[in-house]
């Protein structure tokens, strides 16, 4: 029933407005897609992930990883740079720290690390 009353709501708005709220809704919807979370998977797996992404159109990729995953961000991106694509560079490099409270409710400090790489020349 409140599915009619909003079919019959959007029909009684004007073209224009409707448009405007839906590409508002597709904005709002879509997160940044350039993005690949480092974890415990073999380093090779991010290295597709990040191929994917130049392979589909992106001129930049960001790497971002907590705590021990961090090597692994690391390697990611030098076997990127060294093996697979020859014209990256690194755009910008990001260290943090976040505070985490664990089970216990002890508060524990973890580092974190986002590289943005990208095709053409570095900084």
């Amino acid at each position: 029933m409140a599915q009619e009353k909003r079919k019959k709501q959007e029909k009684r708005e004007k073209p224009e407005k409707r448009e405007k709220a839906e590409a508002a809704k597709e904005v709002a919807k879509k997160p940044a897609e350039n993005i690949v979370l480092i974890g415990r998977k073999p380093v090779m797996n991010y290295v597709v992930a990040c191929l994917t992404f130049f392979n589909a159109g992106e001129d930049e990729v960001v790497i971002k990883a907590r705590g021990r995953a961090i090597s692994r961000a690391v390697d990611t991106v030098e076997l990127l740079r060294r093996a697979f694509v020859k014209d990256l560079g690194l755009k910008n490099i990001e260290i943090g720290t976040e505070e985490m409270t664990r089970e216990g409710g002890q508060r524990s400090n973890v580092s974190t690390i986002e590289i943005t790489v990208g095709k053409g020349e570095s900084k």
